[in-house]
């Protein structure tokens, strides 16, 4: 990637939740990079650690019994788990901004959905509140809403709207980045596909980079320029569409394709990951995924399991690609 160009640059960013005499091992070693204008889907399991890292970028991540234990987080350039939390505050919002996955939790239900635009304005810009209201109108016209209903409440729209709610908030101010997590996980397959394109197309307009947090590689395909497939805190295998659709590498990856429908083959039957996720509170050693790896041998019980270039820009954490004497 273009190092003048780059937005966010994540190394080895590693979240733990300490929890009574246990520790919740959620996010472990990731690394990924970011273009200004790029998208890159977070892909995987639920618990896999999608949120938390988006969560932990934010600096949101609840502490107690969260902690950010090592790593960095790199935005244009300034780490911010070094930030101050009035640094952050004026960052959260206004340079990086987050949709949250339920729309019904982070609308605040008894105030108007004008107030709750108005007030991101507010606090990034020097505007009275009339201007702020007018802002706010603006950008609900921008997401397809009637900018006559900003006295309404979030109770007063359905579903997808409040989404739409959410994405005005997230985009306000005008982003440089963009976190959005399972934004359409809750709607119907006709208004998913409206999100998708609203902010894909807010996306273009603004120039905004985009982070999505999603479990549906369909999605994905449709948004994103690179994909991290995540499992067990750790980006297993990462690359281009191109790499991770037509030259799939991790068995993990292999796993998650196997279990779409695919119109092109005639099957009986899915092919489901068999077993579960590991606990986070009790990882196994060596490779996370072996437990359920089909190619399993003994050597990928143990040690670290380094991630390997397969290819320009094709990462993967497999101890199959691996090559002799390395």
């Amino acid at each position: 990637m273009n190092d003048s160009k780059r937005i966010l640059e994540v190394k080895d960013l590693t979240i733990h939740y300490f929890v009574d005499k246990s520790v919740v091992k959620a996010v472990n070693g990731i690394s990924f990079e970011l273009d200004q204008g790029e998208s890159l889907g977070l892909v995987g399991e639920t618990g896999a650690g999608k949120t938390t890292t988006a969560l932990g970028i934010m600096r949101l991540v609840p502490n107690p019994p969260g902690r950010i234990v090592s790593g960095s987080i790199l935005y244009k350039g300034e780490d911010l788990t070094k930030k101050s939390e009035e640094d952050m505050r004026r960052i959260r919002g206004h340079e990086i901004s987050m949709i949250f996955q339920d729309p019904m939790t982070a609308l605040n239900p008894v105030l108007t959905v004008g107030d709750q635009i108005a007030e991101v304005v507010s606090l990034h810009q020097n505007v009275t509140k009339k201007e702020a209201l007018r802002k706010a109108m603006e950008m609900m016209e921008m997401v397809g809403i009637e900018g006559e209903r900003c006295n309404e409440y979030p109770h007063q729209f359905s579903g997808g709207m409040q989404q739409r709610i959410v994405i005005a908030i997230a985009l306000a101010c005008n982003p440089s980045l963009l976190l959005a997590d399972e934004p359409t996980t809750a709607l119907d397959v006709t208004i998913q596909e409206q999100v998708l394109h609203l902010i894909e197309t807010l996306k273009k307009r603004f120039g905004t980079s985009l982070i999505l947090i999603t479990h549906d590689l369909g999605v994905v395909a449709e948004v994103c320029d690179r994909v991290g497939i995540v499992y067990a805190g750790q980006i297993v295998e990462y690359g281009t569409l191109e790499h991770i659709y037509n030259r799939t590498a991790h068995p993990y990856t292999l796993g998650l394709f196997g279990s779409i429908p695919n119109f092109d083959k005639k099957v009986r039957r899915l092919k489901p990951i068999a077993g579960l996720m590991p606990d986070p509170a009790n990882l196994p050693s060596g490779c996370v995924f072996a437990e359920r790896c089909p190619n399993a041998r003994e050597a990928c019980r143990c040690g670290d399991i380094p991630v390997t270039e397969i290819e320009s820009g094709h990462f993967v954490r497999c101890l199959n690609f691996v090559k002799e004497g390395k």
